[in-house]
């Protein structure tokens, strides 16, 4: 289907974008400190999380010095005494050890869950503040990616990743400085074999760091076709389109699982290598250290010793590698997560003036809009509307009918002109008081998975039952939300799949009536209702519209003819401007739209 490949495509351009960071560092700095900064309301956490990763370094190396110096020392001189304190320093040490390990794992998931929770709240609010265009060209999915998964990402970074690898690498310093101190002879044996080992570590990493972006495109592809084709699941059935839609499916998941695949056959690969490596080295340290007992070189307890620090040796130069590409993801994902909070697609929000009320004259003074660069959708658009009147736009698909209410609620912003309300710019307006006084009824009704009570109110505590119940009187909507269990705290499923159109559409009325706004914005508000719905609408209507400002856009032209003017359109510009019996008068577009819509009725002749 064609909705679907658009999508998949601008999907993949948005994330098959080079992931290389800007500076062409192993990772970007810049980002790293930006990421920092979400710790500094945690700062006395993150400096107790530092403690504790040093702390945990130094104990877990010092458990083969205390061996080494229980074999040599106590047992080798048959100190009894001495080994008991020895074993009870070396218990208190594992009880102590278990425990600073306890806190830095639990410390470093609390600081990385509210570091993701404060980044994941200012995302979600960077994006309700962008304006509709920045939506109409980014896929869902990706969106959901960013909010979800990327920022999921980031918690790694502080519980597995950047405190984890610091503790690693301190752990290597702990444990080669213990090794000197013992016997500089078997530290060199024993880091022979680190070079083909920092070799390999080196091409894991850069293996895995590529598979994991294959595995990021992946998922973000699986969230877009899955968001995409459930929102749209009744287009896909009412077309028979399931099979072909399954195999679309079956292609992106077989991606995703080559591409898990791809990262698993790397750690299968290193992790061998590793382990034949360190076993190599526990053998030359065993060959060379049992030369040096039987000479008497070297004792038992550094051998016993010095086998332990090998297992502790290798166990983190392993990890490193998978540390640093947690951390490395986690940076991906924060520098894609920083391009969309840098994102200036805002609707600036500079004005101040906010009147208690608003009259409602409207004015359009040659206005020019394009969503598209110079692509205008409308040009050179002037028009007035006093406040009370009511003004209807008729047109043919495209003119640009919806394009005039987007603009009067700042929804876009126009690209030369101005509109007015009162006489003051809406630019000067400031942008939540503007729409608090425009009421918007569309065509396409969206409804939230929540009580019809939500739904109207849309979490306003402000207004009352008392307030909704006269709205629904109104728009004639309270005789089928009282037939309902619950009344208005009917459940309401996702999208209002359990209401028919009609009800969704009167809910709708509700929900800009029960503000009671001073401009009245009605997008094909009947389209979708049954005749007798209509007629309750249009009765409401004639009421509602008494003393506010309405603008109307209807495809059939009954439901305006009583309106106060009617600006026709095509392909952005103003063709004809007047009252229906002006229009039909003048034997224009308007004309003849209106006998092409009741051409039946006027050919019919009278009995």
């Amino acid at each position: 289907m064609q909705f679907a490949a658009s999508s998949s495509q601008l999907l993949l351009l948005v994330e098959q974008a080079p992931t290389a960071t800007k500076t062409g560092n192993i990772f970007d700095w810049q980002v790293l400190r930006r990421l920092m900064a979400y710790v500094r309301p945690y700062k006395r956490v993150f400096y107790f999380l530092i403690f504790l990763t040093v702390a945990t370094a130094a104990l877990g190396t010092l458990r083969p010095f205390l061996i080494q110096r229980m074999v040599d020392v106590s047992i080798e001189q048959g100190d009894v005494l001495g080994l008991n304190k020895m074993f009870g320093l070396l218990l208190l040490l594992l009880v102590g050890h278990a425990l600073v390990s306890y806190l830095q794992t639990y410390f470093g998931g609390w600081l990385g869950q509210y570091i993701v929770r404060d980044i994941r709240v200012d995302l979600y609010k960077h994006i309700l503040d962008l304006r509709l265009k920045f939506f109409d060209r980014t896929p869902i999915g990706v969106l959901v990616t960013r909010n979800i998964s990327d920022v999921e990402t980031l918690s790694d970074v502080f519980s597995e990743g950047l405190a984890a690898m610091i503790g690693d690498i301190l752990q290597l310093l702990f444990i080669m400085g213990f090794m000197f101190y013992i016997d500089w002879r078997l530290t060199l044996i024993s880091l022979s074999v680190i070079p083909p080992l920092l070799f390999s570590t080196y091409v894991f990493k850069e293996k895995v760091k590529a598979s994991f972006q294959e595995v990021r495109t992946a998922v973000a592809n699986l969230n877009s076709f899955v968001q995409e084709h459930l929102t749209g699941m009744n287009v896909v059935q009412i077309f028979s389109n399931e099979d072909r839609e399954y195999r679309k499916f079956k292609a992106i998941n077989q991606e995703h699982t080559r591409a898990n695949i791809r990262s698993v056959l790397y750690y299968s690969v290193y992790f061998p290598v590793a382990e034949v490596l360190a076993a190599v080295g526990v053998g030359l340290l065993v060959w060379y250290a049992a030369q040096g007992q039987i000479e008497g070189t070297i004792s038992k307890g550094a051998l016993i010793a010095f086998i332990m620090y090998n297992a502790l040796f290798f166990r983190p130069i392993r990890q490193i590698a998978d540390r640093f590409n947690t951390l490395q993801l986690g940076l991906v994902s924060t520098e894609r997560l920083l391009k969309l909070l840098d994102s200036k697609e805002l609707i600036a929000d500079n004005g101040t003036y906010a009147p208690a009320t608003i009259q409602g004259d409207v004015t359009f003074d040659k206005v020019w809009f394009a969503y598209n660069d110079e692509e205008y959708v409308l040009r050179e658009v002037s028009f007035a509307v006093k406040a009370g009147q009511t003004v209807a736009f008729v047109g043919a698909t495209g003119a640009g009918k919806t394009s005039i209410i987007n603009l009067l609620s700042r929804f876009y912003e126009i690209n030369k002109g101005t509109i007015a309300v009162d006489g003051h710019d809406l630019r000067e307006y400031d942008l939540k008081e503007l729409r608090r006084h425009i009421g918007v009824v569309l065509q396409d009704v969206f409804l939230f998975a929540g009580t019809i009570q939500d739904n109207i109110t849309l979490g306003n505590k402000d207004i009352t039952e008392a307030q909704i119940w006269a709205a629904a009187d109104l728009v004639g909507a309270r005789r089928f939300i009282e037939r309902l269990p619950g009344a208005l705290h009917y459940p309401v499923m996702e999208r209002g799949a359990t209401l028919s159109v009609g009800q969704r559409q009167l809910i709708s009325f509700v929900r800009a009536m029960v503000y009671q706004p001073r401009i009245i914005i009605l997008d094909e508000a009947t389209s979708s209702v049954d005749s007798e719905t209509e007629e309750l609408i249009q009765q409401a209507i004639e009421k509602l519209m008494q003393g506010r400002t309405s603008l109307v856009i209807a495809h059939r032209l009954s439901t305006i003819q009583k309106a106060d003017r009617i600006i026709v359109l095509d392909r952005g510009e103003i063709k004809e401007s007047g009252t229906h019996e002006e229009l039909l008068r003048h034997g224009g577009f308007y004309a003849q739209l209106y006998q092409m819509q009741y051409k039946d009725a006027l050919n019919t002749p009278a009995e």
